[in-house]
């Protein structure tokens, strides 16, 4: 039986996003240009407005937004139509925005590895969960839904 992740989704984003500032820091070859940073900031403002939009509808249905737990409800409006995991998307567009803001060729790696991480220890845990809560309805939501976008 597998056992829960001990460190969840934001963790690994907020340390991600914490480790990019830092290399941008001590590796700051600039790759974007500065006239480029808005589209950055438009990732980010993306990124956040889908957490909170994604989170609300979660706290509404009183459901659990903690990949290891059952959920009690399956969200499919919203920014559920584009993305079956529009908070991990949200997180990735932070990531992405940040690194674009920054402009360093060694910020980029850190949205790739929250990705890569997201994909191999959570969504295979949701979706088993989501799968074994609600079945068919699932199975009809992922094959007009994409994981990502």
């Amino acid at each position: 039986m597998k056992t829960k992740p001990k460190i969840l989704p934001p963790t690994y984003f907020m340390l991600l996003l914490i480790l990019s500032i830092v290399m941008y820091f001590l590796i700051p070859k600039k790759i974007i240009p500065s006239s480029y940073t808005h589209a950055g900031t438009i990732l980010i403002i993306f990124g956040i407005t889908i957490n909170i939009w994604a989170d609300a509808i979660f706290k509404k249905k009183q459901t659990t937004v903690k990949p290891h737990e059952t959920p009690t409800s399956l969200e499919t409006t919203g920014p559920f139509r584009i993305s079956r995991h529009p908070m991990y998307m949200g997180m990735a567009a932070i990531l992405l925005g940040a690194s674009i803001i920054l402009g360093s060729a060694i910020t980029f790696i850190f949205p790739v590895i929250f990705i890569i991480l997201i994909e191999i220890i959570f969504i295979p845990l949701e979706e088993k969960n989501l799968d074994k809560q609600f079945n068919t309805k699932y199975i009809a939501y992922k094959k007009k839904v994409r994981r990502w976008i």
